[in-house]
């Protein structure tokens, strides 16, 4: 194993039935690196990212988050790293402080410091609404604040832009961009390819539950040859990406 490596993942396989979810999926992520799944839905994006967390137990192959087995689960580990869920788990009928305040005491994080993660994301002026009342956006953000109020130095988000409007999309990649900058390890799953474009220091292309291919977004598109990552994907796989 590479000793700089944030994650290394070795061969991790799921099978739900007849269903062969994840099929022997292997990589490695540096610390401090911005790494995309990138695929379409279906793809096993979900299903690997929550076996590498330790929410969900491989039935072949392992996980290390840095240099712990990710399962089974480690309240040590648990401490170290953040994860964005891609269905928010909100507790019902909280504002956005009270949400943020009560995943800040889960941790032992001082309120003053929950409520300046609030402010970094935008949303001190929207405190006071409860959590269904926020715009999409807006909620992505709450969601991702909660991920981070413990200053976890492994991130995890699953698909956090889907449903949003472009404008709102764009806004959250600047606070993307400012997580990964504060050395940070980002891992991101996401259907739409410009944003791995945009986002990703590396990208893991799936499709069926595999791997098909690994490098950072510009040097894929000029080693097959090709204009984008969508063509990346029809060269890999012989039909259209459809996200």
């Amino acid at each position: 194993m590479n000793q700089q490596a944030a994650i290394t993942v070795e061969g991790l396989r799921k099978r739900y039935g007849d269903v062969q979810a994840v099929d022997g999926v292997s990589f490695e992520v540096a610390s401090g690196e911005f790494y995309g799944i990138l695929g379409p839905n279906g793809a096993g994006k979900t299903t690997t990212l929550e076996m590498v967390e330790g929410l969900r137990r491989p039935d072949e192959g392992r996980a290390l988050l840095l240099g712990q087995p990710s399962w089974p689960r480690d309240k040590r580990l648990l401490a170290r790293i953040g994860v964005q869920l891609q269905a928010s788990a909100f507790f019902e009928k909280l504002t956005a402080r009270e949400q943020i305040h009560t995943f800040a005491e889960l941790y032992g994080v001082r309120r003053a410091d929950a409520d300046a993660m609030l402010e970094r994301v935008g949303l001190t002026d929207k405190a006071g609404v409860r959590q269904d009342q926020l715009s999409g956006g807006q909620e992505q953000r709450l969601s991702i604040a909660c991920a981070l109020v413990h200053d976890p130095e492994l991130v995890f988000l699953d698909e956090p832009t889907t449903g949003l409007d472009p404008q709102a999309r764009r806004n959250l990649w600047d606070l993307l961009r400012d997580i990964q900058s504060e050395g940070r390890t980002v891992v991101l799953t996401t259907h739409y390819m410009d944003e791995a474009e945009t986002l990703c220091d590396r990208v893991a292309v799936m499709d069926h539950g595999r791997v098909l291919r690994v490098g950072p977004p510009r040097e894929l598109i000029g080693e097959l040859g090709v204009d984008s990552l969508e063509d990346v994907f029809l060269h890999l796989t012989g039909r259209e990406y459809r996200g």
